[in-house]
């Protein structure tokens, strides 16, 4: 995918708001036969590297679930296009995806071998990018490679959810660290989409903390009277059935995730000034969460500020969980504890919302109610289930959560330190319940390498390096263990880096060569 220059804009990126006005006009007065297709009805030919992840287990019901879920969102994906390869990532039906479902859906179409789709549409994000659009990118594109008609305009009247600049920027990192395309680090347009979006963006949409808890609700608008989006162009918040707020807490916690991101890249990229810059930032955006957003009384979080510039409380928060945001300990018990009681009370819930609960949950030591979530996502009858998010969210959660399976970076120093000199390392985690007596993910894409993922119980886990150079495996286990058996031999265990919830856990990190099989376990 060629990718055009944002800055400084050439004279066809000046003519793109005319021709998508025009195009947009044609889809809403002519009929069009692509336009009628349904993604869940279209053959899909074989591809290769395509859906071979595969998931063995003894708990037929998490099979079924698995299954239902890879087929469903191999449904929705397809090739040759205008727009390229993509995925649906919206609302069935409109042929198209939108920032925040593509952000969202990325690991789950990573484990499903749609990297490169994933890449092209978050490609297609970062290289509309504009001025005219006041930093904003295209919400929604469709299969025609032109912004969807049922929320744009022109640059000046469209749809736009302020949180999707931040989330795209983190599920860049994410993907980035997953597959290891040097893409998102070299290419032009990716480049120019994060630099604007922590400098330009947040400036003109005063996301600063300096004047975030100050700043207006409705901001940026032209043409005010004639718009129709003029109470949706800058929408402070994914929560859009509201909009007596100036802003919510799910736009401070991603904005803390998106300040991670960009300084992880600008380290990667050597500019140690800037990361060391924006690590501060997300420090800084993570303590004012967890300070002024905390409201000590109630021992849980507050949701939005009013227009009238108050803290207000409703809701139980779950993006502090998914962007990482709350601090570990009380106050990220108190939403875990809330999301839990929430389930048991059967409290009405989105299933955009519902879709990251295993994930999230798996993260924070609930495994039983991660999998119950799961099998009722999955379910035969569920309302909504079809919506593309689902699919590709419950098996993105079988992969990070149920199996535990992650992509992580060291930090350069750290890497140089303690003789890894690897910028990847598998991590695994068994997070199987009593109603699992094991489980095998074969056939995971992670980076350069190919891997299959056995867990017996809690307590025996064996990778297999099917495909690639030789990798880091990082075997750890929940608990407090002082040695580990590697294949065999009794070897010391280190605490893991990082907890979640004051859960500990022990690991054991080795080399799996190429074709190599390896396997290590508790020894109590």
């Amino acid at each position: 995918m060629k990718f055009a220059m944002a800055l400084p804009p050439s004279r066809k990126n000046a003519l793109l708001p005319l021709l998508f006005s025009l195009a947009a006009l044609a889809l809403l007065t002519a009929p069009h036969p692509q336009i009628e297709r349904s993604a869940t009805k279209e053959h899909h030919p074989a591809e290769p590297g395509v859906g071979r992840i595969e998931l063995k287990t003894s708990d037929g019901g998490l099979r079924a679930a698995f299954g239902w879920a890879k087929r469903q969102a191999l449904a929705y994906a397809f090739r040759d296009d205008p727009v390229g390869d993509w995925y649906e990532a919206a609302l069935p039906g409109r042929q198209a995806f939108c920032m925040r479902d593509v952000s969202h859906q990325s690991m789950g179409a990573h484990a499903l071998g749609l990297g490169r789709y994933t890449w092209n549409m978050l490609g297609k994000f970062a290289e509309n990018i504009s001025e005219a659009k006041d930093w904003c990118s295209l919400w929604e594109i469709n299969r025609e490679n032109l912004p969807a008609p049922v929320d744009y305009r022109n640059d000046a009247d469209f749809w736009y959810n302020l949180p999707a600049n931040f989330d795209l920027l983190d599920a860049c990192f994410r993907m980035y660290t997953w597959s290891g395309d040097r893409a998102y680090l070299t290419d032009p347009a990716f480049l120019n989409f994060y630099k604007r979006t922590v400098h330009d963006y947040v400036e003109r949409w005063d996301l600063g903390l300096d004047r975030i808890m100050t700043r207006a609700r409705i901001m940026n608008m032209r043409g005010y009277a004639a718009n129709r989006f003029k109470a949706s162009r800058g929408i402070p918040s994914y929560e859009e059935s509201d909009q007596d707020f100036v802003v919510a807490i799910d736009q401070v916690a991603v904005q803390y995730a998106g300040y991670v991101a960009y300084a992880r890249f600008a380290q990667m990229l050597g500019n140690a000034e800037e990361s060391m810059e924006f690590l501060k930032r997300a420090n800084e955006v993570k303590v004012f969460l967890n300070e002024v957003w905390w409201d000590k009384e109630s021992a849980g979080y507050y949701s939005s500020l009013g227009l009238d510039h108050k803290l207000r409380k409703h809701g139980f928060n779950l993006a502090v969980l998914y962007y990482g945001a709350a601090d570990d300990g009380a106050k990220a018990g108190s939403v875990v504890n809330a999301v839990v009681r929430s389930i048991a009370d059967k409290e009405p819930m989105g299933i955009e919302e519902q879709s990251h609960l295993p994930e999230v949950l798996y993260r924070y030591g609930k495994a039983d109610a991660a999998y119950d979530q799961i099998l009722d996502l999955t379910a035969e009858g569920k309302s909504r289930r079809e919506y593309p998010e689902v699919s590709y969210a419950v098996v993105g959660a079988i992969v990070t959560g149920l199996m535990g399976i992650e992509s992580t970076l060291a930090e350069p120093e750290r890497a140089q330190r303690e003789s890894l000199y690897v910028e990847g390392t598998v991590r695994t985690l068994s997070r199987l319940t009593a109603k699992t007596e094991w489980a095998e993910l074969k056939h995971v894409p992670i980076r350069a390498n190919e891997i299959s993922v056995r867990h017996e119980g809690l307590n025996k886990t064996e990778l297999t390096n099917e495909a690639g150079p030789g990798l880091m495996w990082n075997a750890c286990f929940a608990g407090s263990h002082a040695k580990l058996l590697v294949n065999g031999k009794t070897s010391e265990a280190k605490a893991a880096d990082s907890r979640r919830n004051g859960q500990p856990a022990s690991c054991a990190t080795l080399v799996v060569a190429a074709g190599e099989r390896k396997a290590v376990q508790t020894i109590n």
